[in-house]
């Protein structure tokens, strides 16, 4: 028995679920990092359909790409499961807690890398990757160019409290060191 397999299906390719600056949702699947193809003007994303075909979307059209477990297609305002968009109260994980407004005012909250993958992002595929709100929500990682914000806020960087190094206390031998700083 053999199976056909696209030639640009790679193992690497998630679900995903695109949300165009019209409100367009494209389901399909998508590169974990490098996404975008091209530069410019000339910059898309190629999106490999639930047909198995690529479909070449304009990366200036693109609001975010939400990395998602299922694709909830019968959902037609919210298939990302993106429902809970800001913090409740500190993230438990560690992370650049990050808050993005949106063209249009909307806001987005997530936690970015703290290391360099943050600007590997912002170079590479000129936008961010953020952990969203709401870890057991249907969106895993979300996807946000730089065109669709018009605000970045750090909000602060969590991370895991240093435990006390227990010092053990020096143990003072029998020598006398009168000597040392003769009067």
């Amino acid at each position: 028995m053999f199976v056909l397999v696209h030639p640009t299906m790679a193992a690497s390719r998630k679900k995903v679920i695109i949300r165009s600056t019209t409100g367009i949702f494209q389901f399909g699947y998508l590169p974990v990092n490098g996404l975008v193809a091209g530069s410019g003007e000339e910059a898309v994303v190629d999106l490999l359909d639930l047909e198995g075909r690529i479909v070449l979307i304009p990366f200036s059209s693109v609001r975010w790409v939400a990395y998602v477990r299922d694709f909830n297609r019968d959902d037609g305002q919210e298939p990302e499961g993106l429902v809970r968009r800001t913090f409740l109260a500190r993230p438990r994980i560690e992370g650049l807690w990050m808050r993005l407004t949106l063209v249009g005012g909307e806001v987005l909250e997530g936690l970015g890398p703290l290391d360099l993958t943050l600007l590997d992002g912002l170079v590479a595929d000129q936008g961010v990757y953020l952990v969203p709100p709401d870890a057991r929500s249907n969106t895993q990682r979300v996807f946000v160019p730089r065109h669709a914000m018009v605000d970045v806020r750090v909000v602060a960087v969590v991370t895991s409290p240093s435990k006390a190094v227990a010092v053990a206390p020096k143990k003072v031998t029998g020598v006398s060191q009168d000597s040392l700083f003769p009067g």
